[in-house]
């Protein structure tokens, strides 16, 4: 069952915000944004950012869904992290409990090593949180499918709609 909407309890919410300026500080990123598998956003920290936030929450969340199909193709469970590297900015993407991503855009300000090094920590410590609220909303009890059908194709929409003119 795919959560469509995030109840977060303040101390979760001090948590993950503490957590995602955190990873901006030590990365020396420029943007992260908390994302869920709906490609709802969660959270974000870092520089305000110049591009459309819930389309590039819901093309996360497509990104990640069809790299989980390739893994698949290629014998894999899935890929824990994904990486895009453009000109001027790049994206490290790591998978969270519960399907939940966190995505880092950085310039050549910092390194994707020390991108990487960063993410892997604060995944870590946002797998305790996450969790932890799944535990408090008891959403445990609910059996977490990742991408099933109906997800793929309203993502599959959503991108369409993204492109309509």
């Amino acid at each position: 069952m795919v959560r469509a909407e995030w109840a977060i309890f303040e101390e979760d919410y001090w948590a993950i915000t503490n957590a995602l300026e955190a990873l901006v500080q030590s990365s020396q990123s420029k943007h992260v944004l908390l994302v869920d598998r709906t490609g709802q956003l969660i959270a974000q920290s870092g520089e305000d950012p110049e591009f459309d936030t819930q389309s590039f929450a819901s093309l996360c969340a497509a990104d990640f869904e069809a790299n989980f199909a390739l893994a698949k193709l290629i014998g894999e469970d899935d890929f824990d992290t994904l990486y895009h590297q453009g000109a001027k900015e790049s994206m490290y993407l790591g998978k969270i409990e519960k399907g939940v991503v966190v995505a880092v855009v950085f310039d050549k300000r910092t390194t994707l090593g020390l991108v990487r090094l960063r993410v892997k920590k604060t995944v870590e410590e946002l797998n305790v949180i996450i969790d932890g609220l799944y535990d408090k909303l008891e959403y445990r009890n609910e059996e977490y499918d990742p991408f099933d059908k109906d997800f793929s194709d309203g993502v599959e929409q959503e991108i369409d709609n993204l492109f309509v003119e």
